[in-house]
């Protein structure tokens, strides 16, 4: 039997560089599985970031056509005072509606008069003068600005004093 292990132990020795060869192959592949697999939990991150980027860019196409209609209730409200009461109602709760739906996904209106101009939330129309607003004052919006979540969906367009 020690005839055996000697003629074993000479056939290991005579593969040692084989063996050595081979570990490193199978370092190097697992290090290229690694690395795939590190590519393929970035790859589906991005997917997933790239999927949640279309679905927000898909409701603020559809946000802000709403934000134009609302914009459209707000004028005829102003248009129909002297119309019967009923009317006047029906349009109130329509806004209401409206503005429900929109504040249920997260949009919601800021006020803009009397605050400082900020072009990170308004966009200066024009410029007034005034001797009762300092300047650099929000004296008059034209168009109300929405915030969705913190982010300002569309700015209030205003007048500025000058």
């Amino acid at each position: 039997m020690a005839e055996m292990d000697e003629s074993n132990t000479g056939e290991v020795d005579g593969n040692t560089p084989a063996i050595e060869r081979l570990e490193r192959d199978l370092a190097r592949e697992h290090d290229r599985y690694l690395r795939a697999l590190a590519d393929f939990d970035n790859y589906r991150r991005r997917v997933e970031r790239d999927r949640a980027s279309a679905a927000q860019s898909g409701k603020r196409e559809i946000i802000l056509p709403l934000l134009d209609v609302l914009d459209g209730f707000d004028r005829a409200l102003q248009q129909i005072i002297g119309a019967p009461p009923a009317v006047i109602e029906g349009f109130e709760a329509l806004r209401r509606k409206l503005l429900g739906l929109l504040a249920q996904h997260g949009v919601t209106p800021f006020s803009a008069v009397g605050e400082s101009f900020d072009p990170e939330l308004h966009e200066a129309i024009g410029t007034v003068r005034s001797d009762e607003l300092a300047a650099n004052t929000v004296a008059e919006e034209l168009q109300r600005g929405y915030r969705w979540g913190d982010e300002v969906i569309r700015p209030a367009r205003v007048r500025v004093v000058v």
